[in-house]
């Protein structure tokens, strides 16, 4: 893995006065994927949203070394994308169409594309198996397509951190491995940090490098094996031992091998 891409210091969100995450050091490393882990109403999607400059925030968060703070919405653009829980549907827009909407932060104020533009929306849907959907019209998607194309359209984005809200809920089993699978795929071959919340624990466990988990008001993070090891994963989900033991013992796919 490479280098810090994105530092919180001090961080804390919440709703108003009611405070989730309080005082929060942490560093995300480039090529790295992580999983935001949590139990219901702890704060991913707030904290998500508060790390893409949508919702409150205290402390200093930087990109690529960057403080975020004062950055204006095309500069911010450049440094970070976010993929949330919504399904975006627009009848008759092509799917080529709404990747390139990634190009925004480009593109003059008319909105039209490059030859160099065209050719990032094409590698983009080409990296999440979308090419042969490009005409297709994104209202004739189904869920894991849908979700596909708006990972497409935050790469076509071109940023070196992507932020991703639940991106598996409303798939099925094979569907939200296969969807993780690429996002993992994603991070270590393009060298970008990528964190996505996920209610799927096994998911998590399997498939990401590290695990950022809430335990309000603090966020632990620590590499994959080194938080299952540390049994703050079984102390916040299954404080009376009722999850398969087998759980907390997935192979993860790069450790198999001779002698393990």
């Amino acid at each position: 893995m490479d280098g810090t891409m994105i530092e919180l210091r001090n961080f804390s969100t919440g709703y108003g006065a009611r405070r989730l995450l309080e005082g929060v050091d942490a560093d995300f490393a480039a090529g790295s994927l992580t999983a935001l882990l949590g139990r219901n109403g702890a704060g991913k999607s707030t904290l998500l949203r508060a790390m893409a400059g949508l919702g409150e925030h205290g402390g200093l968060m930087k990109v690529g070394g960057r403080p975020t703070d004062g950055l204006d919405s095309r500069e911010a653009a450049r440094l970070l994308s976010f993929v949330s829980t919504e399904r975006t549907r627009i009848s008759a827009m092509k799917c080529r169409d709404i990747v390139g909407m990634g190009r925004a932060p480009y593109t003059g104020w008319t909105g039209s594309l490059s030859e160099n533009d065209r050719r990032i929306v094409g590698d983009a849907l080409d990296a999440v198996g979308m090419t042969g959907f490009a005409d297709r019209s994104s209202d004739t998607l189904s869920d894991g397509e849908c979700q596909r194309l708006m990972i497409a359209r935050a790469l076509a984005q071109d940023t070196p951190a992507m932020l991703l809200d639940e991106p598996t809920s409303f798939l099925d089993l094979p569907n939200r491995y296969e969807l993780c699978t690429l996002l993992r795929e994603l991070a270590h071959s393009r060298g970008k940090c990528i964190i996505f919340s996920t209610h799927e624990l096994d998911i998590a466990i399997a498939l990401s490098d590290r695990i950022a988990l809430i335990d309000p008001p603090s966020l632990l993070c620590d590499d994959t094996e080194g938080m299952v090891a540390s049994g703050h994963i079984a102390r916040l989900f299954d404080p009376d031992g009722r999850i398969p033991a087998e759980l907390w013992n997935i192979r993860r796919p790069e450790l198999e091998g001779p002698g393990r």
